[in-house]
C-alpha cells in the first residue's frame, strides 16, 4: 500500500497567493507538492516529475488550462494522471467545459480548505 507521503501533486497556478495557499494545505496534509506558473511549464514539470495528481488553474498565461489538459491527455506518460480544474470559472456551463476538455474533476475558487483536501484525497485513493 502506498503511503500518502509518496503522493506527488503538481499545482499549476499563476497567482502566487493561490499557489502558496494550495501548497500549504497540501503539504500540511502530507503531500509532496511541485508547482508551475503557466501551462507550458506545467506540462514540462508533469513530464519530469510524473505526479499522482494535477491541480490546474484554467486561466493561465502562455497556454490556458483547457489546452494544457488536451496536450497532457495525449501524452502516454500522463494520460492516466487525474487532472482537477481549480478555477474561478464557476458560471453555468464552466464545469462541463472543463470536463469536456478532459479534466477529471472541478473545484471552484475560492476554495473551502476542508472540502478541497477531501476532493484531493478522493482522487488519490482511486
Amino acid at each position: 500500500m502506498t503511503n500518502i507521503m509518496d503522493k506527488k501533486i503538481l499545482v499549476i497556478e499563476d497567482d502566487e497567493q493561490n499557489r502558496y495557499l494550495f501548497s500549504f494545505i497540501l503539504e500540511k496534509n502530507g503531500y509532496q507538492v511541485i508547482t508551475a506558473r503557466d501551462g507550458l511549464e506545467g506540462i514540462t514539470r508533469a513530464r519530469e516529475e510524473k505526479p499522482d495528481l494535477i491541480l490546474l488553474d484554467i486561466r493561465l498565461p502562455v497556454m490556458d488550462g483547457y489546452e494544457v489538459t488536451r496536450q497532457m491527455k495525449e501524452l502516454p506518460e500522463l494520460k492516466d494522471v487525474p487532472i482537477v480544474a481549480l478555477t474561478a470559472y464557476a458560471m453555468k456551463g464552466d464545469k462541463e467545459k472543463t470536463l469536456e476538455a478532459g479534466c477529471d474533476g472541478y473545484i471552484p475558487k475560492p476554495i473551502i480548505p476542508k472540502e478541497f483536501i477531501e476532493v484531493v484525497n478522493s482522487y488519490l485513493k482511486k
